[in-house]
This record gives structure tokens, sequence and C-alpha cells, in this order.
């Protein structure tokens, strides 16, 4: 897949809401249609794990399916529509200069840190955990049995002759971002990822620069 590398017209200092989120930590948000959510990787190479949900319908969330077998392409880029559960449009990337995201990844969790890397990493923060704690705080519509499969923003996984993942270095650099606008009123669910096992980030953790322009 070539990559799709599209710049904003957007002044990043126009925005109405601007948050810097720190690594390890988690953001919960609502876009109104037409709004358009920016992710600005500041230190290059750190993976945003993020869940989209229809606002009025939080259960018909994005589907990882529906996307990738609509636009017959496992990464998202400049031009991807992301899909929900039913097969209704919910948001498009409008700008990346990134060019590549994971679908396929999903959320690192206590469980999957043991599988990957011992269970001496059992305890270690991780996305899942955070993403309850965002769900918990935010809208009591939402649990556990929501969290489905995510994108991972600026994530290299890439597919081996084989059929198999790997979670290698990543494409990303200082100051790339995504843009991402809403079809329809939605709630965006963020996890800047805490992850110190596998080389997405270097092995450093980084914060990342949350923007939205709501009209």
């Amino acid at each position: 897949m070539s990559l799709m590398l599209v710049e904003s017209g957007r002044d990043l200092s126009s925005a109405e809401y601007r948050h810097i989120l720190p690594s390890g930590e988690g953001l919960m948000l609502t876009l109104e249609a037409g709004a358009v959510l920016r992710i600005v990787d500041l230190e290059g190479n750190q993976a945003v794990d993020t869940l989209f949900y229809d606002a009025h319908c939080p259960f018909d969330h994005y589907s990882v399916t529906q996307t990738v077998i609509r636009q017959r392409n496992i990464y998202l880029t400049t031009g991807s529509v992301l899909y929900t559960e039913s097969g209704r449009p919910l948001a498009r990337i409008v700008a990346d200069t990134c060019g590549r995201h994971d679908t396929l990844g999903g959320a690192c969790s206590a469980q999957s840190n043991t599988v990957r890397y011992g269970h001496d990493k059992v305890h270690m923060h991780n996305c899942r955990d955070t993403f309850m704690l965002q769900i918990a705080q935010f809208d009591a519509r939402l649990s556990k049995r929501d969290l489905a499969p995510n994108v991972n923003f600026f994530m290299n996984v890439p597919v081996t002759p084989q059929g198999g993942l790997e979670f290698a270095d990543g494409i990303s650099a200082a100051q790339r971002y995504v843009e991402i606008e809403g079809i329809r009123r939605m709630l965006v669910l963020l996890s800047n990822c805490p992850q110190l096992n596998n080389p997405c980030n270097a092995y450093h953790p980084t914060p990342v620069e949350i923007a939205v322009w709501q009209t």
C-alpha cells in the first residue's frame, strides 16, 4: 500500500479545543457531525489506540471487519472511511502526514502483555485499563463489552508472508498528524499507549496533542 500523505488546510491555532495527552493517559470526547479531530504525534512513533461510537447509539461502534472489507485494505490513511458494526459510515480520514495506521494489532492489556512479554509484565499499565477507566467516567451506557478492536494511529503492524503480525518500528515522526472528520455525531475514546515492551515508540512513550474543530 502506498502512503497517502495529505496535509491539512486547518490552522492548529484556530482549534476550538486543544489538549496535551501524556503517555499512559486517556480521553473521551463527543464530536458533532462535521467536526474534525486532529491527533498530533509530538515526538514521533507514539501509538494512540482509538475507538469511535455512534453518539446516539453507542452500541453501534467502529467495526474493523466492516471497515477493512468495505475499503479492501487492512491499513487506514487519507480517504479511509470508518464503518460501524451495522455498516454505516461513521467517520473519514481527511488528512494524514504519517500515511498508514494499524487496524489489526488491538489494544495492549494485562493479558496480552503476559502472552507477548512474560508474566512479570502483568502489572504494567495498559490501554485496555485506560479505556475502561474512561468509559466508566464518561458514559454510563458503555461497559467492558463495548471495547471492540480499535484503530492504532501511528502504529506499524505489518503482516508477514505467513499471515502473522509483527510489532515493528514506527513509520511516524515528530509533529506528524492524522485528521478524522465525523460523518455523524460520535464519541471518541483515546488511550495514549504506555507500552514499554515493543518498538512502536522506540520503548519510550511520549505525549500527543489532541485538537478539535467542532464547526
